[in-house]
């Protein structure tokens, strides 16, 4: 097999590496549109993006901030996943209209459903303004004025930058610091629930199969986005129109197969692919472990009350996905660094670049990173896992010290800013506690509360601890703090912030769980975060020089990409199986025969609408079986992260062929090491997302609304009469 360099001149992988990289679609002229066209990409870049015409970028939303979706009709009809409209689905079911048990669809405009404050966001155009955000920085500057100075500039160019009056401006840092761009973007505000399947097709193989493969899930749900009269951005109103898009994707009903091109579209979170080993080090053996004790505990807990009682079903179906998809993650993510080698591979990296410091001459630029880098993790290594602690107990995994948090933020605001910044945010707190306990059980709560309580005081260093904390009775604390604490309950919370600012603070210093919570945050606060702010610092300034290294001392065609930061990306590769061990290989593509493979009848996990049974015993798939079998998911080695979740898959031609919604477990580890004998993305089959559409919902109305195509055959799709 040939061999290419990838990323650093010294690391040679196999040639299909390529297909590594999330890249700025507005500089995809050259190397990667070569790259793209030699995978078998039949397109231009320009198709890809355009600023002067209609191109892909179009038709790819940021949807609601944190996951991708893709416009597929003329009216702004959207395609996302399941799981990304998860809270919204969940927002509109009760008891009696369970659309997470029963799905949903609206068969007319009129039917489909509000949702407040969800967002879909377009990039109008990207700039490169890294001359302009760098102006007045000098290398002798200490750390801290040149982020000062940096953003001082940052804000000038949003505030300077044209748009129009309904477009907003943002700047977003690339390679650690070396490179800026604008970005321009509107957003849109009205965006209504259109349909979504049965959490039993859309979320099916819930926790046991996610991050794995072979996959059997219908990710997927629709919206739509609504537009003022004039097609522009607007706040809901009945008067709203759908959106008329300036591009949406045609669907192809021709299918996958081993090889075909893909290309990912999208707007990836997070990635830290250039880490130093020592960081890497620090995830696998530090970091990873302690998020997934907290995890486990809280999720073990409510596991057994959700299987238990169907109310909490309800209410904590979003929770637990949400807390159970990163505890998996973080546990594939360290396997998949150890199988890898990762942490050898980048020693050897870091030797070799060592060698070429030297050669180069770089001593005096370059020569102390690695050695800075060693200290400075080492450094900030206890401060690193006690930030970890308050993040996972305090903030994210125990909803009355999270409640007790926010009543703690508003006590510093009345300090700090005064009685009417107090009394703006006290309004808006008691407004969003009333959602909160529409979904809170006391009891789930309280036990996971003293479980987490007792991780907390166990595993945080003692001289980062309340005094109280010492030699702690968690159970005794846990039963004081339910018992007696008006954040259980929502009029005892809503009574709590009754009155003028004294005396909200008055009855919040004699809260039982407000003390605990202030307890935490002060110790956190004093002894925690000055000195890990202070080493991140150092580490950010150090990381930044790091990769400008790179960037300097690898060859003009090696192929360094920036790293994710919610920004529009595109990811290329090809449809591949892959081999997780030995003996083992796995195919690319999936088939509703293993649904039902997998059934298990009245189980929260893999139930099976009868339905789809029926339509599968009748064989009755309509136009979009393959060789009589009904595809439901494949996977490719696109290079993605969390926020491609709802991402299109699209072909050689520009159609939508699929969408994105996973990763395999042992490919979890691409935000810090992409593997191309690992990595892989998980992506819905689109004909399995117009099959459920069609033949299981019989919501023909919005099938009418797409444009289906065959683009191995060069012609236009024609739906089966029924």
């Amino acid at each position: 097999m040939k061999l290419l360099r990838l990323l650093f001149i010294f690391l040679s992988v196999p040639l299909f590496a390529q297909q590594g990289g999330m890249w700025i679609p507005s500089l995809l002229e050259g190397m990667n549109e070569t790259e793209m066209k030699n995978l078998g990409m039949k397109m231009s870049a320009k198709d890809i993006y355009d600023v002067n015409n209609a191109s892909l970028k179009d038709a790819v939303p940021h949807f609601n901030g944190g996951c991708t979706s893709e416009v597929i009709s003329n009216q702004g009809l959207l395609l996302t996943n399941h799981h990304c409209g998860y809270s919204q689905i969940q927002s509109h079911s009760s008891l009696e209209n369970d659309y997470l048990e029963d799905g949903f669809w609206a068969l007319k405009l009129e039917d489909e459903l509000p949702n407040p404050g969800v967002t879909a966001t377009f990039i109008v155009r990207i700039e490169d303004v890294t001359n302009q955000v760098l102006t007045g920085v000098t290398a002798e500057m200490p750390e801290a004025d040149k982020q000062r100075k940096i953003e001082e500039n940052m804000a000038q160019i949003v505030q300077t930058s044209p748009k129009e009056a309904w477009q907003e401006n943002r700047v977003r840092t690339f390679y650690e610091g070396n490179q800026y761009m604008l970005f321009v973007v509107e957003t849109f505000k009205d965006i209504r629930l259109v349909g979504t399947p049965p959490s039993s097709i859309g979320k099916f193989g819930s926790d046991t199969d996610n991050w794995m493969w072979p996959r059997h899930t219908g990710d997927f749900a629709l919206f739509r986005i609504y537009a003022d009269k004039n097609n522009r951005p607007a706040e809901y109103s009945e008067d709203n129109v759908p959106y008329t898009p300036k591009h949406f994707l045609p669907i192809s009903l021709d299918g996958v197969a081993e090889n075909d091109f893909t290309l990912v579209f999208g707007f990836p979170g997070t990635t830290d692919e250039y880490l130093p080993s020592i960081a890497i080090e620090q995830v696998i053996n530090t970091v990873n472990p302690a998020r997934i004790a907290i995890r486990d505990a809280a999720l073990t807990i409510q596991d057994e009350y959700m299987r238990a009682d169907p109310k909490i079903k309800i209410q904590y179906a979003s929770k637990f996905a949400r807390i159970a998809n990163y505890w998996k993650k973080w546990k594939g993510e360290t396997l998949g660094l150890t199988k890898s080698n990762a942490v050898g591979i980048k020693k050897k990296q870091e030797k070799d670049l060592i060698n070429q410091i030297n050669k180069k001459g770089k001593q005096k630029d370059y020569g102390d990173l690695l050695p800075k880098f060693n200290q400075y993790y080492s450094e900030i290594e206890p401060y690193k896992l006690a930030r970890e602690y308050f993040l996972e107990v305090v903030l994210r995994n125990v909803e009355l010290l999270r409640t007790g948090y926010q009543a703690y933020q508003l006590k510093q605001v009345y300090e700090n800013r005064g009685t009417q910044s107090f009394e703006d945010r006290r309004d808006n707190l008691v407004k969003r506690l009333e959602g909160h306990f529409k979904n809170y059980s006391k009891q789930v709560d309280k036990e996971v509360f003293e479980a987490l309580i007792q991780i907390y005081s166990e595993g945080v260093n003692k001289q980062f601890l309340p005094d109280s904390f010492q030699n702690l009775n968690a159970e005794k604390l846990t039963n004081e703090v339910y018992a007696n604490s008006a954040l259980v309950n929502y009029e005892a919370a809503k009574n709590l912030f009754e009155g003028d600012a004294e005396t909200v603070i008055e009855k919040l210093n004699n809260d039982p769980a407000f003390k605990v919570v202030e307890e935490m945050a002060t110790a956190y606060f004093e002894n925690v975060a000055p000195k890990y702010e202070e080493l991140n610092l150092l580490i950010s300034g150090l990381q930044r020089d790091y990769m400008k290294a790179l960037l300097e001392l690898s060859p003009k065609d090696a192929r360094i990409f920036p790293n994710a930061n919610s920004t529009l990306r595109v990811t290329y590769g090809k449809v591949a199986g892959y081999s997780p061990a030995d003996a083992i290989y796995y195919e690319p593509v999936t088939h509703l025969e293993g649904v039902m493979q997998k059934y298990i009848p009245g189980d929260y996990e893999f139930n099976v609408p009868q339905k789809l049974i029926d339509l599968y015993e009748a064989k009755d798939f309509g136009p979009y079986a393959e060789n009589g079998k009904m595809p439901v998911n494949f996977i490719g080695t696109n290079h993605t992260t969390g926020g491609n979740s709802g991402s299109p898959a699209i072909d050689a031609h520009g159609n939508l062929i699929g969408l994105n919604f996973d990763r395999v477990w042992e490919g979890t580890m691409s935000d810090y090491y992409y593997d191309p004998t690992l990595s892989r993305n998980i992506m819905v089959d689109i004909r399995y997302v117009l099959f459920i559409v069609d033949k299981y919902a019989g919501a023909t109305n919005l099938i009418e609304e797409m444009k289906l195509v065959h683009p191995k055959k060069g012609k236009r799709g024609k739906k089966k009469k029924k």
